[in-house]
């Protein structure tokens, strides 16, 4: 019984966290401080902006036709259930964090996909003629996931490798 609760204990806090923050962060963004094609300049690499992503990461495939943002919705609701059976079968607080701030990224991307037919991102990297495409805080959560889900195979793989 430990070991669920532990488990809870890890999955709940992330998974709502980025959840609050993701709709919170969108929700100002829209109806305090920008409107479509305008943007602040924060620093001289970091602006806001309003770009709305009907593609999937980093607005990678960002031409989709609107008709497939359902799909897309629906496929990070399926995949959030597949982290979520994943999350119970693994062990190790890494691989849960991961999955954890993995299924909160994606419900909050799925969300604004249900919503507005898109994506609301709104942090714009640049660096001279460099322009990273526009994210937001679902999208950070799901990246940071991964890399975490990366480092915790990285460790057991190693320590397998030494074992051996």
């Amino acid at each position: 019984m430990r070991r669920k609760s532990l488990n809870l204990g890890i999955l709940l806090p992330l998974v709502f966290g980025v959840l609050i923050l993701d709709q919170v962060s969108k929700w100002y963004i829209l109806n305090y401080l920008l409107k479509p094609g305008e943007f602040i300049e924060v620093t001289a690499f970091f602006d806001l902006v309003l770009v709305w992503n009907r593609g999937v990461s980093f607005g990678f495939l960002g031409k989709l036709p609107m008709d497939l943002s359902l799909v897309l919705g629906s496929f990070s609701v399926v995949m959030s259930l597949i982290m979520l059976i994943w999350f119970f079968k693994s062990k190790g607080p890494l691989m849960h964090s991961g999955l954890s701030l993995m299924i909160g990224g994606a419900i909050g991307n799925a969300l604004d996909r249900f919503r507005f037919a898109a994506v609301t991102d709104f942090l714009h990297f640049h660096w001279a003629e460099y322009s990273f495409p526009a994210f937001n805080i679902a999208d950070s959560a799901i990246t940071i996931g991964v890399g975490l889900i990366l480092l915790d195979n990285f460790w057991h793989h190693k320590g397998a490798k030494n074992d051996a």
